[in-house]
């Protein structure tokens, strides 16, 4: 495997990169070109059997490899990581049309899970308590909870599998990890920053191709104790639901459909600036990316007409450019569905402010205009189903409780963001949301040391900071008498 642009990638299994036993092969394609950039192994139930097994052997080294051992290798890979940056900051592009800047800080981010989850493997805490007689001392103790499953989607194909590997790795697991076709290649890069760091071979594991025979073959595994995934809600539940055949534990980080609720006590032109920018960050393709813009009465005229040139002053384009600021769509599958939001929108009575077609001029590649609806119905198609793309809807408010309701109306419950210049204000709406995270003057929705995750049918479990080692770790309760 090699850095080039056109690369074969081969699954990883037991430490050694490998074809498929059928020798089969999936495109790898540029969404920007839609021209090949290399290859993928094709997995199928045997490879992903082989690479389940392999991760049983490594569980049984690295179980028992000492923590601190464990933080050095994390913090070399780190270190390879950022050394290489630029050259997996730059397939991350080939392959999912990300704008090279925000390749970057997702390479910088993957660094920056290995190097904190180094440090939580040094923080692993039992608990000790006196017994009920002089002679007894209770122990609470923790263990790696085993083989884990790690199932990613394509919109940051590397830094969702970091957040999976780096604490499974420091907690003692070992890991079969499967990543969206898209961004495969990327991820494959940054498991070779693992393996060159020391990690015994077994330990980190990945199958690639069409997921449902993968799928199949982990949730069947006795062996494989744990899966966490990130993707669809529909898709989420059918892990869940597989999952009670085997007992497995489970985190889910599902969909979402933020709400941003931008009070009257803001200045408008730079809130929807940031907002604009937050929004078409990787073309909408990001699970807390804001969609549903309740604004007050109060700011709603001059909060649109700022957001709308903001939006218009954005540059459309090939990723590799970095004076590009949104790229493609991920696929011609995702370009359909955004088309289809658009009209079902637009007929259910929105006003369609921007956007809203194809780019006049750029004749390849899966590109759409970020896309702006004002007047949006709550009843509107955009506003109920996640769009996942570069639509945004704005709507106004007046009444606290009233935004409050329609923002908390959907099943979705991942994050949320507020705008306010009241600490009265910000505290009580966020308070008031039913999402796993709120951010007040900030669309930072994730960062590593803290926790990443939603309620409602947005999932389970948290990613990110001290909370998620704890989703990879079994407690053991020891009772001594002495």
């Amino acid at each position: 495997m090699t850095l080039d642009d056109t690369i074969a990638v081969d699954l990883l299994i037991g430490g050694e990169w490998q074809r498929a036993q059928s020798g089969e092969r999936i495109e790898l394609i540029n969404p920007a070109t839609e021209e090949s950039v290399g290859t993928a192994a094709q997995a199928s139930r045997a490879d992903t059997d082989a690479a389940i097994a392999a991760a049983s052997d490594g569980l049984k080294v690295w179980s028992r490899t000492a923590p601190w051992d464990r933080a050095k290798v994390l913090r070399k890979a780190a270190v390879l990581l950022a050394e290489r940056g630029e050259a997996v900051a730059r397939r991350v592009v080939l392959e999912c049309g990300k704008p090279i800047a925000q390749s970057r800080a997702e390479v910088a981010s993957c660094v920056d899970y290995f190097d904190w989850f180094a440090g939580e493997a040094q923080r692993l805490y039992g608990e000790v308590l006196q017994g009920r007689t002089a002679e007894q001392k209770f122990m609470a103790t923790k263990e790696p909870v085993g083989v884990v499953a790690a199932f990613t989607a394509w919109n940051f194909p590397i830094s969702l599998q970091a957040r999976k590997i780096a604490p499974a790795l420091a907690a003692g697991c070992s890991v079969v990890c499967r990543p969206a076709e898209e961004g495969t290649g990327a991820v494959a890069l940054m498991l070779q920053c693992l393996i060159e760091a020391g990690l015994p071979p077994g330990v980190v594991n990945m199958v690639s191709g069409a997921p449902q025979e993968i799928s199949e073959t982990v949730m069947d595994s006795e062996i494989v104790r744990k899966v966490s995934f990130t993707g669809s809600i529909p898709v989420g539940k059918w892990f869940i639901r597989r999952s009670a055949d085997t007992v497995k534990r489970m985190s889910m980080e599902l969909g979402g459909h933020a709400p941003v609720i931008i009070w009257d006590d803001v200045d408008a032109a730079r809130i929807a600036a940031l907002a604009a920018v937050g929004k078409f960050r990787n073309n909408g393709q990001v699970c807390v990316s804001p969609t549903r813009f309740f604004v007050h009465d109060g700011l709603k005229e001059a909060f649109i007409d700022a957001f709308i040139g903001a939006t218009k002053a954005m540059k459309l384009g090939n990723g590799l450019d970095s004076s590009v600021d949104i790229g493609p769509l991920i696929n011609a599958r995702r370009l359909d569905a955004i088309k289809g939001i658009v009209e079902d929108t637009q007929s259910g009575g929105a006003r369609l402010a921007a956007g809203g077609q194809r780019p006049a001029g750029i004749n390849r590649g899966y590109f759409f205009e970020p896309t702006v609806f004002t007047d949006t119905p709550d009843s509107a198609r955009g506003m109920i189903d996640e769009p996942f793309g570069p639509i945004a809807m704005l709507t106004s408010f007046d009444e606290f409780d009233d935004v409050i309701a329609r923002a908390n109306s959907l099943p979705q419950g991942l994050a949320a963001y507020v705008f306010t210049n009241s600490l009265k204000r910000a505290h009580m709406t966020a308070d008031a949301l039913k999402t796993g995270i709120v951010c007040v003057n900030t669309l930072q929705a994730a960062t590593t040391e803290m926790p990443f995750g939603g309620v409602k049918h947005s999932g389970f479990g948290r990613e990110g900071g001290s909370h998620s080692i704890q989703d990879y770790l079994d407690t053991k309760f020891i009772n001594i008498v002495m």
